[in-house]
C-alpha cells in the first residue's frame, strides 16, 4: 500500500499480480491488524495507515494478548492449587511445542497412557490435525478396547466434516460454535 498508494481492491490485486480473492483476504487481515484503513465510500479505497500508528496498534494488540495470557496463567495456577494431586518432583517446568510434529509426538504417548477415558478440549483446527497425523486412528483403537473419548471442540462450520469423523469412530463430541 505504501508503494502503490490508496487503491480499490481490483487495481491493488493487479499491482500485486494476484487474484482479487487473495487481495481481499490480505486486506481483511491488514485491516484487522490496524495496518490498512478502508474508506467509507463506494467503491472502497484502501490506504496504509501512518507507520507510527500501525506500530502502536501492533504494540497494543501484543500487550493485550500478553495481559490475557497472564490472566489465564493466574487462573490455571488457582486451579492447580485446588487439585488434590501434586505433580511429581521430576516435573518442574513446561515445554513449548513449536510444530505440529512436536504436538503429535507429545500427545500420542499421553493418549496411550490413559486407561479408561480421554477427556479432550481443543479448537476445530485440531480435528484436521487429528485426522492427518493418526490421532483419530489411535482414538478409534482405544474405543474398540472399551475406552471412552469425550471431546469438547470449539468449532465452526468449515470443520463440521472432521467433527463428523470423530463421531463416526465413536467419540462423544460436544461442540462450542465460534
Amino acid at each position: 500500500m505504501l508503494r502503490y498508494g490508496p487503491k480499490t481492491q481490483s487495481p491493488l490485486a493487479k499491482s500485486l499480480h494476484t487474484c482479487t480473492e487473495d487481495a481481499h483476504r490480505a486486506l481483511t487481515s491488514l485491516i484487522e491488524k490496524g495496518i490498512v484503513r478502508p474508506s467509507l465510500e463506494s467503491p472502497t479505497i484502501y490506504a496504509a495507515v501512518d507507520l507510527d500508528a500501525a506500530l502502536e496498534s501492533a504494540r497494543k494488540k501484543h500487550e493485550s494478548e500478553l495481559c490475557e495470557m497472564e490472566a489465564r496463567k493466574r487462573e490455571l495456577q488457582e486451579l492447580a492449587k485446588q487439585q488434590p494431586f501434586r505433580p511429581s518432583e521430576d516435573v518442574s517446568t513446561f515445554k513449548i511445542l513449536k510444530s505440529v510434529e512436536e504436538v503429535v509426538a507429545a500427545v500420542i504417548p499421553l493418549v496411550d497412557s490413559m486407561q479408561q477415558q480421554w477427556p479432550l478440549v481443543f479448537p476445530g483446527t485440531a480435528t484436521i490435525l487429528a485426522t492427518l497425523f493418526g490421532i483419530n486412528e489411535v482414538a478409534s483403537n482405544f474405543i474398540k478396547r472399551g475406552g471412552k473419548v469425550r471431546v469438547i471442540v470449539n468449532s465452526s462450520y468449515p470443520f463440521i466434516d472432521t467433527v463428523r469423523d470423530l463421531l463416526d469412530i465413536g467419540e462423544e463430541v460436544r461442540i462450542s460454535m465460534s
